[in-house]
């Protein structure tokens, strides 16, 4: 973790691994979603020195920035732990002191590659060269990005430092062994029988590493930070970062069961008949399927992964993602672009890198959200509820079934049929197409059914149709709920009841008689400006210095431009996506704000403060007159309220 995250890195694991999680949930299964940050290597001690702060402190900045950026896109982790934390550093040490009990680590001596310039030993990703087995003059110290080789700094051609560009001289240095060569058979048989469960080119990628032999992989390193090695002899060795890191999964569904007060609970998910899927990029697919499983199996105490998802390349607009080039979508600028962290979703679902490199296109961005989120998802939910709100009052009307109307809620559950395979076999793109396909058959549907004409010559028969649409506006929130699990639940709450499982699909759960609240649009129009506007946001890069560099100071002048003032809250109405329409009164002035508040149900009658004298601005399509204060913290957001009774209007100071 030594950057902030961009939307390759977002379509290549953590959004993926949250639609999967989320499908597990809506199925039944008992499941926990883990992740963390991997806090250790050189990559941090290089980035910490250059801002001069400790990597404690890079690390501490960099947790937060990627907690809030996943908070904000709504990856619904149940725990996002740290490798810099104590439970991980225990864990590790437990976890490598079973697999030198079991005779799986050797010492040896290497040749390291040693800067002479900057006066330390070099890891192998800050070595770079020529791979030797393709011929990429810009292949690291541990792998190769063009043909994926696993390497060694000393197997590079013409090797040079990344940090002076000096060539460095190999010295000695002993180090620790993981016997991968004695773990190849039990790896082989293990990944054999992966056949048919991988994609095939993770089972493909895998097996070739079998079949060139493996060697044994040093996994200790010559650094300051990192979990210390616990023998004697090696105290002032680190583990490298790769063996402590995929520890992390244990550590963190350990902390998770701390947290949650039941310390044994991590266990049938580690050493039971849990199934463990890994949601990874490309470049870590070696790293899951040879390197990480070796150590469970010379640990011996622990479950091997069911299913290892690897995930190839987002590139974007005919390019990579380049944070040097500013050519990408940098997360930590999705909020500001004031777009629901749905309709990002719901484009980055449809180009998730299954199988092959994928690419963003805003043009495509903005022809698929509005044809297909807007125009198809949007419009049948939207157009159904506010028919039966106009024309039923606001009531799910009582009617009897034809047989078309049978036949389109089977619909529902032959969709959810087919969506269940297609996300157990992590077919995500192919699940989100069939919750479109629901939708173009409900669109179909109620064209076909004129509820607006037979409103009033066969009422009957605009009842039965409003019955049937409100059903299958049910069942698409618990379907699109993986993809989209804001619109779902505005949904849901629509619909006056609370989102059910995948069982409840086609089931007919809206009962005649059901209330449902007046809808609006659940999705935005892109146009060309809007486009062009969310282009210029999300294209600009934080640097490192930003992040660490302090506010800048302003003066008493500047400040008193400011005109703070109390405002008490007379009406508060719910807006969806976490936003909320609040009414004030400001004295003799009348103000409606619009705002993302965690207590707004709270604040009927309260006082708070407020900056009266902001430009008008719009948030979530609405108008904002005055600016609420608010305290934010640990993905909160509540309003500054003033306890005291205190005169409407009045000015803060």
């Amino acid at each position: 973790m030594n950057n902030v995250p961009h939307i390759g890195n977002i379509a290549g694991s953590h959004l993926p691994a949250d639609i999967f999680a989320r499908f597990c949930r809506l199925a039944g299964y008992e499941t926990v979603f883990i992740g963390g940050s991997d806090e250790h290597g050189t990559p941090i001690e290089v980035a910490a020195r250059k801002l001069g702060v400790s990597p404690k402190e890079l690390t501490d900045k960099y947790y937060e920035v990627h907690r809030e950026i996943y908070e904000w896109l709504d990856i619904s982790y149940d725990n996002f732990s740290r490798t810099s934390r104590e439970i991980h550093h225990r864990t590790t040490k437990e976890f490598f002191m079973k697999i030198y009990e079991n005779g799986y680590v050797t010492e040896g001596v290497l040749l390291l590659p040693y800067c002479e310039h900057d006066r330390r030993f070099l890891p192998d990703r800050y070595v770079e060269g020529t791979c030797p087995s393709c011929g990429y003059d810009s292949a690291r110290g541990d792998q190769c990005e063009r043909c994926s080789t696993l390497l060694n700094p000393d197997e590079l051609v013409e090797p040079r430092c990344v940090l002076c560009g000096n060539k460095p001289v190999f010295k000695e240095t002993r180090h620790l062994f993981l016997n991968l060569d004695k773990l190849e058979p039990k790896l082989k048989e293990w990944i054999e029988s992966r056949r048919g469960v991988w994609s095939p080119q993770v089972y493909n990628m895998a097996m070739g590493w079998i079949k060139e032999g493996l060697k044994p992989r040093c996994i200790t390193r010559d650094l300051e930070w990192g979990v210390k090695v616990p023998l004697e002899g090696y105290e002032d060795k680190v583990f490298y970062v790769w063996f402590d890191a995929p520890i992390g999964y244990i550590s963190s569904t350990k902390e998770w069961a701390e947290l949650n007060r039941k310390p044994q609970a991590w266990e049938p998910y580690w050493k039971g008949e849990a199934k463990i899927f890994h949601f990874i990029g490309k470049d870590n697919i070696p790293f899951h399927t040879i390197f990480w499983p070796g150590m469970l199996l010379a640990n011996g105490e622990y479950a091997l992964p069911y299913r290892v998802a690897g995930l190839q390349y987002l590139n974007y607009e005919g390019d990579k993602i380049s944070k040097s080039r500013g050519w990408g979508i940098f997360c930590e600028n999705l909020p500001k672009a004031q777009l629901s962290s749905d309709v990002w979703r719901f484009y980055l679902t449809l180009i998730i890198p299954e199988t092959s490199d994928t690419e963003w296109k805003w043009r495509e961005f903005q022809e698929r959200v509005n044809r297909e989120l807007v125009g198809n998802l949007g419009n049948f939910i939207y157009r159904t509820l506010s028919f039966i709100h106009r024309y039923f009052s606001g009531e799910v009307p009582r009617a009897e079934l034809g047989e078309e109307d049978r036949r389109t809620l089977e619909e529902s559950r032959r969709v959810a049929q087919e969506y269940r395979s297609l996300l157990w076999d992590v077919r995500l793109r192919d699940g989100l197409r069939k919750v479109l396909e629901l939708s173009d058959i409900g669109n179909a549907y109620f064209q076909a059914q004129e509820p607006w004409r037979k409103v009033k010559e066969e009422p009957e028969r605009a009842r039965a149709a409003l019955y049937v649409c409100a059903n299958l506006c049910y069942d698409l929130a618990i379907l699109m709920s993986p993809f989209l699990p804001k619109s779902a639940a505005e949904v849901a709450r629509l619909l006056g009841t609370n989102l059910g499982n995948l069982e409840d699909v086609g089931r007919e759960k809206i009962k005649p008689g059901t209330k449902i609240l007046k809808p609006k649009p659940l999705f935005p129009k892109l146009g060309d400006a809007d486009i062009e506007r969310l282009r210029r946001i999300t294209s600009r890069v934080t640097k490192f210095e930003e992040m660490f560099a302090s506010k800048p100071e302003i003066t008493y002048d500047h400040f008193s431009r400011f005109d703070f003032r109390v405002a008490r809250v007379e009406e508060v109405e719910e807006l969806g996506d976490g936003y909320f329409r609040l009414s004030l009164s400001l004295g003799d002035a009348k103000k409606q704000a619009v705002a993302k508040l965690t207590d707004a149900r709270e604040l009927k009658g309260r006082l708070v403060a407020v900056l009266a004298n902001v430009e008008p601005f719009e948030v979530a399509g609405e108008r904002s007159e005055v600016l609420i204060l608010r305290s934010v913290s640990k993905g909160t957001a509540m309003a500054v309220t003033l306890d005291r009774d205190v005169k409407e209007g009045s000015r803060v100071r």
